[in-house]
């Protein structure tokens, strides 16, 4: 097939490709049966060890990222609100309580921020390691993974922090497996009313 199209003649090669037609990529200029398919088309079987790995794995880097997004827009509004109440307190106006709203904002905001992507990044290599472990990616693989990151968060605070921590932990993925996970009771529940 020629750049020009039929102003310029063909050498005898393209001639051959094109009559062959429907085999030929008009994008990459080669026929695509000459690379022999030797692979499956997917990356791992679905019942295999690592595709279950592989599924925890994608999920990793969005729940790190909007943990710490999640956190820094609701640290930064808890910062606002503390700040225009101090500065208020202390009658500060002008571009002094302006600064000093915005120190607020920005400290409580990375901090709470910071703090939630920790948490989800514990969450999320101790889930992929419990996946891999038991070589399974079910409803358990979530509440050993909360429990374990609430339990890790709060071991520097005592015992009693630590149970205060997996419980919170096992609450939320508790919470969380009844929302998202479709073979729960009220799933159930709910499609056979129906």
């Amino acid at each position: 097939m020629s750049l020009f199209g039929d102003i310029l003649s063909m050498n005898k090669n393209e001639e051959k490709t094109q009559q062959a037609g429907a085999s030929l990529s008009p994008y990459l200029n080669f026929d695509p049966h000459i690379i022999p398919k030797m692979q499956p088309e997917f990356l791992y079987p679905d019942d295999s060890h690592m595709a279950s790995t592989a599924r925890r794995s994608n999920v990793a880097l969005p729940i790190i990222g909007m943990s710490f997004m999640t956190g820094s827009g609701l640290g930064g509004m808890a910062g606002l609100y503390r700040g225009l109440r101090a500065t208020t307190l202390a009658g500060q106006t002008g571009k002094v309580r302006r600064t000093q709203i915005i120190n607020y904002i920005m400290k409580q905001g990375t901090n709470t921020g910071c703090t939630l992507g920790i948490i989800a990044s514990f969450y999320s290599c101790i889930a992929l390691g419990v996946t891999w472990l038991r070589d399974k990616e079910d409803t358990a693989n979530t509440f050993i993974a909360a429990t374990t990151t609430g339990i890790i968060y709060k071991s520097t605070s005592g015992l009693r922090s630590m149970g205060l921590g997996a419980a919170v932990g096992l609450t939320l993925a508790g919470v969380y497996t009844l929302i998202t996970d479709n073979d729960n009771i009220w799933s159930k529940a709910r499609y056979n009313r129906l």
